[in-house]
């Protein structure tokens, strides 16, 4: 039997994302996992392994990497590392990698995506295209013969300059501000624990409370991960202290958002319009308000069915790259990603 190497793997996702992550491990790696252990567990344990996994959770500092005397790789998954203290681990000679995750930037990607089709109403300037209305007589085109905005639109907005709150600042979030950095945006964000000054600066955020966000933001990006404590947490007091027109974004937990209340501050004007990729029950309902109110393209609604990440989440397939560099430590190969 080929020998077998010891890998802590620290991670704060749920069981799903687990099994999918232990399920994609090679046979050559023996993987402990933990969600959101302490430090004193992450000391109980580090000793043994050879390898330490972190997925967006805790600091990894100099008495932990001291303490894992058998390490040969600590692999970040996700883009950040602040939280790593890189010059113990330079000192220990552990190599220090990153990899960014697919399904975060997809994530990211597609909360752009909604603001910008929220900003130029893509769905009303699509059905007025499309439903064939006489406009007038049309004329061949030419550099100095065309007919622009043909149908008379108004409040056809722009991302660029503007303000974007948001709610949750992970993984996904730091990737969208590294979206939203050539739109000169001011980025305000939330988060339980705040960036270190570095973090802020490398990633151009403020850090702001939820009502600071809600007054300032031309757009709102909910990435807040469902908890009981978030349960249903956004809701009308949130979207009636939003500024009149906003627009509001969501590729967060499921079950976060009052889709009620969101519809009815859509419904009456004081918002400019939302985004849903995630819903309170899933698949929705047909009588979801959110729903109802996407039917009439000039509600500025955009829905999709829980598809940000990409056709497929949680994929034992996708997870294999988690391993790819321990792989390649085990084989003397260059790492990928290397920060230290």
């Amino acid at each position: 039997m080929a020998d077998q190497h010891p890998v802590l793997f620290l991670t704060h996702r749920g069981e799903r994302h687990q099994q999918a992550a232990l399920g994609a491990a090679p046979a050559e790696l023996v993987v402990t996992m933990r969600r959101s252990p302490t430090r004193e567990e992450v000391l109980a344990l580090i000793h043994s392994a050879e390898f330490l996994v972190t997925e967006r959770t805790g600091d990894i500092d100099a008495g932990i990497i001291a303490a894992g005397k058998k390490l040969r790789l600590i692999q970040r998954l996700g883009s950040r590392t602040y939280d790593i203290d890189l010059g113990a681990a330079r000192c220990a000679g552990v190599p220090v990698c990153y990899l960014p995750v697919r399904g975060c930037i997809n994530v990211a990607e597609h909360m752009l995506l909604q603001m910008l089709a929220l900003s130029k109403r893509l769905r009303e300037q699509m059905d007025l295209v499309s439903a064939g209305d006489d406009w007038g007589r049309p004329r061949l085109c030419d550099e100095d013969t065309f007919a622009y905005n043909w149908t008379a639109r108004r409040n056809v907005r722009s991302l660029w300059g503007s303000t974007v709150g948001i709610l949750g600042f992970g993984e996904i979030g730091a990737e969208l501000a590294r979206l939203l950095k050539p739109f000169g945006c001011r980025i305000l964000y939330t988060k339980r624990t705040r960036l270190p000054e570095a973090a802020e600066a490398e990633y151009g955020v403020q850090f702001s409370t939820n009502a600071e966000i809600a007054a300032s933001s031309d757009s709102v990006c909910m990435l807040l991960p469902y908890f009981e404590e978030t349960r249903q947490s956004l809701g009308g007091d949130f979207f009636s202290a939003m500024k009149p027109g906003a627009f509001f974004v969501s590729c967060g937990g499921s079950g976060v958002v009052d889709e009620t209340a969101l519809a009815s501050a859509c419904a009456v004007g004081h918002l400019g319009g939302a985004a849903l990729d995630t819903f309170t029950n899933e698949p929705v309902t047909p009588d979801d308000p959110m729903v109802a109110l996407a039917r009439d393209p000039r509600s500025n609604v955009v829905l999709t069915p829980h598809t940000a990440a990409g056709a497929e989440a949680a994929n034992r397939i996708e997870r294999q790259e988690d391993y790819d560099n321990l792989l390649r430590a085990l084989r003397g190969e260059p790492l990928v990603g290397r920060v230290a």
